[in-house]
């Protein structure tokens, strides 16, 4: 079948659509048609935008499509969890997990390729990186989504750094929380990043999405053990940049910490989170580690994790344990990984 050479419409603004109009000869006010279709109804083709004019409809289909695919590949855990795989607008795939808790419903998504960050304790940097995905395949992980009315909530953790692609992720959350796309308030979308210094800045003034910076180790040279990007980037001035925002109001403040026995879950590390977290409007939260083929880590006894949740807790740190979900089909905190998915679409399990 001969590749689709149209540009897709899902992940463009409003004032992209305008251009698109513009370009085509219609009426500017066709743009916010456009926007709902594709916002508001998720519709699968242009044929379905039925406010437009036939005519009109058969001139965007010439150069334009919605650009929507349909996951690949689905597994589901005993949980409750699922594990989409979606196939990339360049050839990869990506994986994206679906958690729902009750009346919650979280959605895990990517926003690379694989990953440059090559975390120790993380399966995705294992594989290397293969690229950024556009806004239109970090949307498409929403609006293909079979659960996709059911959600409360996203988070940007999944595949790759979402600092890393930042102009797309930005992008995105835009259309998500804008009153021409899903109209989501912010405060339903978190970003998690290891912390790079000028994305993170750019970042916090342009959204107003929660944060989540990927901790792990409170010192310098243990955290550039497990993750590299502390090397360039390091905690402390993180942390520096961080106390010149308000956190106390609509946005939201967290960091991220995987407990490795014997590595990061000792009373001198407790000890030094505090210190290094004193005065700032946030949360912690502990995960429960999961091993990673050719890993020698090793995840901290749960008595162990509880009391280190307690300690902080009694000085003052609001630290929350999270419930770890889709272990048993790899969906769990840091297995995310595709790369066998990169060299034949054979391997594809159960078709949706």
């Amino acid at each position: 079948m001969a590749e689709d050479v149209r540009t897709p419409l899902l992940g463009m603004t409003l004032a992209e659509l305008k251009t698109v109009a513009c370009q085509n000869g219609l009426p500017a006010y066709t743009a916010k048609q456009m926007a709902e279709w594709l916002y508001k109804h998720n519709v699968p083709d242009i044929d379905r935008m039925t406010n437009l004019s036939a005519k009109s409809r058969e001139q965007l289909k010439v150069s334009y499509t919605i650009g929507c695919s349909a996951p690949a590949e689905c597994q589901c855990s005993a949980d409750g969890t699922i594990k989409y795989l979606y196939r990339t607008s360049t050839g990869g795939y990506v994986e994206t997990v679906y958690i729902p808790d009750g009346e919650r419903a979280t959605l895990c998504v990517s926003s690379q390729v694989g990953c440059r960050m090559n975390c120790r304790f993380c399966m995705t940097g294992k594989q290397g990186f293969s690229g950024n995905l556009t806004v239109t395949d970090i949307l498409n992980q929403i609006y293909a989504l079979p659960e996709r009315d059911t959600l409360t909530n996203i988070v940007f953790m999944g595949q790759g750094e979402p600092f890393d692609n930042l102009d797309n992720v930005l992008r995105a959350t835009e259309i998500l929380t804008a009153d021409y796309g899903y109209a989501w308030s912010p405060k339903r979308i978190t970003v998690s990043s290891v912390g790079l210094k000028k994305g993170l800045k750019r970042f916090l003034d342009e959204s107003d999405c929660h944060l989540a910076i990927s901790l792990h180790n409170p010192f310098h040279e243990q955290r550039g053990n497990l993750m590299p990007a502390e090397n360039s980037f390091p905690l402390s001035e993180i942390i520096e940049l961080l106390r010149k925002y308000d956190f106390t109001h609509q946005r939201r403040l967290s960091f991220e910490y995987i407990m490795f026995k014997s590595i990061n879950d000792t009373t001198a590390h407790a000890k030094e989170l505090l210190r290094l977290l004193r005065g700032l409007n946030c949360r912690v939260n502990l995960i429960r580690f999961h091993p990673v083929p050719g890993v020698d880590l090793k995840g901290t006894e749960e008595k162990n994790i509880l009391s280190f949740r307690d300690y902080l807790t009694t000085h003052g740190l609001f630290t929350t344990i999270r419930a770890s979900r889709g272990q048993d089909i790899y969906a769990a905190c840091g297995l995310l990984s595709t790369a066998n998915k990169q060299e034949t679409d054979s391997s594809l399990i159960s078709k949706i």
